[in-house]
């Protein structure tokens, strides 16, 4: 088996810790510690993010989507599998190194799915583009940290509690979806979604989809109105 080699590592801002991208032969690893964040042979939870999310916003004109953490890409270019071409989608990413990942060993992971004229980057934390939203987004997509039980910055909590969720609610037009992947089920994520106003599904998903893999979960929390 050939060995992992160690491409690049790079600081999380805020006390988050180091990342660390690996590679083994065509296959790419994020790491956080000796936890492996993600891994370019599992996207189906990733994927159904983005699918899933389109389908509770696929009547609206226009679409426009916040993705939170770039990651390897799997949601985005899912989204961009489905939206239409006037769509907009702005993927917010918190660590620099992680968009030059993207552009440089990882390039073919990504497809150049960053050139998409519907694509753009917004560099920096995932909660200031929400707090900045204000009704304008159809769908916000959080693929941030470990989910709402955070593992790598404790500032993301904040994304996750009722202030968080607020501006959640505030940032989507009527109709709009927050989807929240999560590593693992919590209960009392889904009772604060309730609480700050959302119609809520809680969806069981595989990381490697219909061939399995490790269970996982996306929230999908929809704010009333059209």
């Amino acid at each position: 088996m050939l060995p992992w080699i160690q491409l690049d590592s790079a600081t999380i801002p805020g006390d988050g810790g180091e990342l660390r991208l690996k590679q083994r032969g065509n296959e790419f690893s994020i790491m956080l510690g000796a936890n492996e964040l993600m891994n370019s042979r599992l996207s189906g939870s990733e994927e159904a993010l983005a699918t899933l999310s389109f389908e509770r916003i696929k009547s609206h004109p226009k679409p426009e989507i916040l993705i939170g953490g770039l990651g390897m890409g799997f949601t985005l270019r899912a989204a961009l599998a489905v939206v239409p071409e006037n769509a907009g989608i702005v993927v917010a990413e918190l660590v620099p190194a992680v968009v030059a990942w993207a552009r440089g060993p990882m390039a073919e992971v990504f497809k150049g799915c960053l050139d998409d004229p519907r694509v753009s980057i917004h560099q920096g934390d995932v909660g200031e583009a929400i707090r900045a939203g204000k009704a304008g987004y159809d769908a916000i997509l959080l693929d941030v940290d470990n989910g709402p039980d955070g593992l790598t910055r404790k500032s993301n909590d904040r994304l996750y509690n009722y202030a968080g969720l607020k501006s959640a609610h505030e940032a989507l037009r009527p109709g709009g979806v927050l989807a929240v992947w999560s590593s693992g089920p919590e209960l009392s994520f889904t009772r604060r979604l309730k609480d700050s106003g959302f119609a809520v599904d809680a969806v069981n998903t595989r990381a490697n989809g219909k061939r399995g893999g490790a269970r996982h979960v996306i929230w999908l929390a929809v704010k009333s109105g059209r």
